[in-house]
């Protein structure tokens, strides 16, 4: 095939005027997601207003599918401080088999709280945002490619007749900002995320298994998001990050602590860290009150509850920034260039 051109990764995010309702296209991952409901988020129980436990309320939050295995330890202060610091409230967090799972659980009213992106563009109109959160002082984080420290590999075009390992179908660093730049830079991507691309292989599973697969010799390179792939990293490859990577990536004190080690040759432009928001049929004082909470919470406050021998560099979150759907129109951009549906 003809040779492609690698356009680079400097442009800055541009904003576009389609809203949500110009979701459209040839795939629906969302209203497929409805049967997986009760698999993906098995025990959960939240009614209107949150399920009755005793005297008090049981609030369920799902988290962000598709991260790492210790996910909920890593909610473990936020979780506290919420029960800490309002009377009466118990927080169960459950941890979807995929993001097609999570807005079924809003919409039965099975969960009163989400935070992932995806999930709040396929329907604005479903959630109250409390805002975007915030960690280590940047509320951005940024979709990374990594391949062996040995590869050919340097540049996006040189992922062509290779194998990729992408995290999950909809995550936004782990697949679909990664997929947009490779189509971006010239290579057919085909049906990807939902079907099969033309000019690589391409493997789907979460943001570990993506990593696990690189390091393992299954995949020639992999995508995820910096606060994953950055461990990995050698300190030595500091000095070639971007500039803006430099400026707005909470996860730079991480670099090279973790083994296999890889390196970078992608990273996106900042993107905005995932929000947290309230479903808008959660008829309750506790909805106001936990998003006054997230909103007015600080580094001082959630190290009070931080668990013993916590981890406070994989800390997800310290406090929240107002944001609105115009910061999420990048991500709605490339949803819409690759013809994925989100669903009504």
């Amino acid at each position: 095939m003809a040779e492609k051109k690698d356009h680079g990764v400097n442009s800055e995010p541009s904003r576009t005027n389609q809203s949500h309702s110009m979701l459209t296209g040839r795939r629906g991952f969302m209203a497929a997601g409805a049967s997986a409901t009760l698999a993906g988020l098995a025990g959960c129980s939240g009614t209107l207003g949150g399920s009755a436990s005793g005297s008090g309320t049981t609030i369920t939050m799902v988290l962000t599918p598709g991260t790492p295995s210790d996910i909920r330890t890593r909610y473990e202060p936020m979780r506290a401080m919420i029960e800490g610091e309002l009377d009466d409230v118990t927080v169960e967090m459950q941890v979807p088999q995929d993001y097609s799972a999570v807005r079924p659980a809003l919409n039965s009213e099975q969960a009163e709280i989400g935070m992932d992106d995806v999930t709040l563009i396929s329907n604005p109109d479903l959630m109250d945002v409390y805002g975007t959160t915030v960690t280590g002082g940047s509320a951005f984080y940024f979709s990374i490619m990594l391949t062996n420290e040995d590869s050919s590999i340097t540049q996006r075009t040189d992922v062509e007749d290779r194998t990729m390992a992408f995290a999950d179908r909809l995550s936004t660093s782990g697949s679909i900002f990664a997929t947009f730049a490779l189509k971006e830079a010239g290579l057919d991507v085909g049906e990807a995320p939902d079907g099969d691309p033309v000019d690589f292989t391409g493997s789907w599973s979460n943001h570990e298994v993506a990593l696990e697969k690189l390091g393992a010799g299954e995949a020639d390179a992999a995508t995820t998001y910096g606060g994953n792939g950055l461990p990995h990293i050698p300190s030595s490859y500091k000095s070639e990050f971007p500039q803006r990577v430099i400026d707005s990536s909470s996860a730079l004190d991480t670099l090279d602590t973790e083994s296999p080690k890889f390196r970078p040759f992608w990273f996106s432009f900042p993107i905005p860290k995932q929000p947290v928001y309230a479903r808008r049929t959660w008829d309750s004082d506790y909805k106001t009150e936990i998003g006054d909470l997230l909103i007015n919470s600080d580094e001082s406050l959630i190290q009070q509850y931080y668990p013993e021998d916590y981890n406070e560099a994989e800390l997800p979150f310290t406090t929240l920034r107002d944001t609105s759907m115009e910061d999420y129109q990048p991500v709605i951009k490339r949803l819409n260039d690759l013809g994925i549906e989100l669903g009504s």
